[in-house]
C-alpha cells in the first residue's frame, strides 16, 4: 500500500433530478479505502422541504432559491464540503454520468469538448444527464485546473456481444447510434469485483445481478462481465420501476399520441414520472409506503406486477445464459426489502431457487438454503468507490 502525505481527497458527485449525493475519499493510500471519509446528500431539491444529511450528523432542512434550486443545492454542498477540508485539498472530482453514448467507453477527464459531446446525450437520459453536466459545467468555469472525471453507467456493458446491443430496427438506426446501451454500470462494476473476491469461481459462472432501487435493472454476467442487461437504449426499458414504466409495447405510445392526442412532452412525463409503482398503485413510488397498504387492491396489484416483472426478466436472462448459478440482490430495494426478495425467489422456484427465511429476514450475505440449486446473495453496492478509483487511476497516468 502506497502512502501519500499531502492530505489529498477525491470528491465523488452523483447528481440526479432531485438529489445530489457526495462522497469524499481519502487518497492517502492506494488502493482507496472502500468506505468514504465523509458522505452525504441533499434530497428533495425541487420540493417544499429539501433536506441535507451527512455521515456523523443530524439531517437539516434547507432553504433554497425556488427559482434555481439545483444550482443553490450544489453551491450549498460545495461550501459545506470546503468547510470540512481542514487544510486538506481536493485533487479530483469524479462524476457519475449516466450516458457515454457510442463514443465513451472508459472514464475520461472532462474538458469543454468532452462536455459538449456529453450534452448531446441528454435526450437519452433526461432524468440524470443534464444535472451531472450542470455540476461539471459550473466547476469547470470556477476551477478549470481541477481534474474532473466522468464515469459512465453505460461503459460496463460494452462487453455485451453485438447481438445483445442491436435493436430490431432498420440498419440506419444502428448507424445513427440507436442500440442497447445498458445502465447502472458503476454498480455492476463494483459487483463484478466484490463477488469475485467473496465467492471466487462460484461467481464467475452464470450470474444475474438485480440492481433494485427507484431505478432498476438486471445484468447477466459470465466470468463477471456483462453479456446482457434489461435496460436498453434508454433508462426506461426493462423492469417496472418506481415511476418509470419499464418494457412497454411501443404501440401503446403510438396510441397515446395518435388516439388520445397526448403531446410528446406529456407522453415523456407519463413514462418517466407517472408510471411504474406510482402509476399503478396511485399512491407512491416507495415500497416503504406501499407494503403496509397491501389491503388496497391497486397497491396489491402494483406490487404483484413489480415482482412479476423481475421474475419474467430473470427468466429471460437465465435463458440467455443457459442456466443460473448465482442471483445477487443489490441497491436500496435489493439490499433492504426482504419481502420483495422472498417473493421474487418464490417466483423462481422452477429454477431451483430456495431461500432460508431467517437468513433473508436478517439480510444475511447468503440467503439461499442448502437445497437451493442457485446461490442467492445480498451484496451492498458502492458506485462512489468505483468512480473515485477511476479518477485516481487517471490521475496517476
Amino acid at each position: 500500500m502506497n502512502e501519500r502525505s499531502d492530505g489529498s481527497l477525491i470528491l465523488v458527485l452523483n447528481c440526479g433530478s432531485s438529489s445530489i449525493k457526495f462522497a469524499l475519499f481519502d487518497a492517502a493510500a492506494t488502493p482507496l479505502a472502500r468506505t468514504p471519509a465523509w458522505s452525504g446528500k441533499v434530497e428533495g431539491i425541487t420540493g417544499d422541504a429539501p433536506m441535507f444529511s451527512a455521515s456523523g450528523g443530524a439531517a437539516e432542512t434547507l432553504t433554497l432559491d425556488r427559482e434555481r434550486p439545483y444550482p443553490a443545492a450544489l453551491a450549498y454542498l460545495r461550501q459545506h464540503i470546503e468547510a470540512r477540508l481542514d487544510g486538506r485539498r481536493i485533487v479530483a472530482i469524479a462524476h457519475r454520468v449516466v450516458h457515454g453514448g457510442s463514443k465513451y467507453f472508459e472514464p475520461v477527464r472532462v474538458d469543454a469538448a468532452v462536455l459538449a459531446d456529453l450534452k448531446s446525450y441528454i435526450p437519452l437520459a433526461p432524468l440524470h444527464q443534464p444535472f451531472a453536466l450542470e455540476a461539471i459545467d459550473a466547476l469547470l468555469a470556477e476551477r478549470p485546473q481541477l481534474p474532473q472525471v466522468a464515469c459512465f453507467d453505460t461503459a460496463f456493458h460494452q462487453s455485451m456481444p453485438t447481438v445483445e446491443k442491436m435493436l430490431p430496427l432498420p440498419r440506419s438506426a444502428w448507424e445513427q447510434g440507436l442500440r442497447r446501451y445498458g445502465f447502472h454500470g458503476l454498480s455492476y462494476a463494483y459487483q463484478s469485483q466484490v463477488l469475485g473476491e467473496c465467492y471466487g469461481d462460484a461467481a464467475r459462472g452464470r450470474t444475474i445481478v438485480a440492481h433494485l432501487g427507484n431505478g432498476a435493472s438486471l445484468c447477466a454476467m459470465r466470468n463477471l462481465q456483462s453479456v446482457a442487461t434489461t435496460m436498453g437504449f434508454s433508462a426506461l426499458d426493462g423492469l417496472m420501476m418506481g415511476t418509470r414504466c419499464g418494457a412497454l409495447d411501443p404501440g401503446a405510445v403510438i396510441y397515446l399520441m395518435e388516439i388520445r392526442k397526448l403531446s410528446l412532452e406529456q407522453v415523456a412525463r407519463m413514462l418517466y414520472h407517472e408510471s411504474g409503482l406510482l402509476g399503478v398503485s396511485g399512491v407512491s413510488s416507495d415500497l416503504r409506503d406501499l407494503l403496509p397498504r397491501e389491503d388496497q387492491e391497486p397497491v396489491r396489484e402494483a406490487l404483484a406486477l413489480y415482482v412479476r416483472s423481475i421474475v419474467r426478466e430473470v427468466g429471460a436472462l437465465t435463458a440467455t445464459l443457459g442456466g443460473l448459478d448465482m442471483l445477487v440482490f443489490t441497491a436500496g430495494i435489493g439490499e433492504h426489502q426482504p419481502v420483495i426478495r422472498e417473493r421474487v425467489c418464490a417466483g423462481l422456484g422452477f429454477l431451483g431457487v430456495a431461500i432460508d427465511a431467517d437468513a433473508n429476514a436478517a439480510h444475511a450475505p447468503v440467503i439461499s438454503n442448502a437445497a437451493s440449486r442457485v446461490k442467492v446473495v445480498v451484496e451492498a453496492t458502492n458506485e462512489e468507490w468505483v468512480a473515485a478509483t477511476a479518477a485516481e487511476t487517471l490521475l496517476r497516468r
